[in-house]
């Protein structure tokens, strides 16, 4: 697959969204169904490195199909509500440059 820009993923899904008569959920289903996800994403990661392993007839899912259903999810949240990931992505880079840019140790300041 080539590499896609998060604009690319955006317009993908709103492609995919459009060609349904239900289009997007609302906001609060949404938040709830991401909130499912998260679940899901919480429980593989728990299997993968807690102390809970998958019963044997669990399903075997994958920590990247997860964070794949969280990523589109934040897609369609982000569609309905006109919001561009790319900008929301810099604003929130710019916050941790600012806010935070004292909060870590860097490598090579030792």
């Amino acid at each position: 697959m080539t590499k896609r820009s998060l604009q690319d993923l955006q317009n993908e899904v709103h492609e995919y969204i459009s060609q349904y008569k239900e289009g997007y959920f609302s906001p609060l289903s949404m938040l709830a169904r991401m909130t499912e996800e998260v679940g899901e994403l919480a429980r593989e990661v728990n299997h993968e490195f807690g102390e809970k392993p998958k019963k044997s007839t669990e399903e075997a899912n994958s920590i990247e199909m997860e964070l794949g259903d969280i990523l589109f999810i934040t897609i369609c949240f982000a569609n309905s509500l006109g919001i561009d990931l790319t900008e929301a992505h810099d604003k929130v880079l710019n916050k941790f440059n600012t806010r935070d840019a004292n909060r870590w140790t860097k490598k090579g300041t030792e």
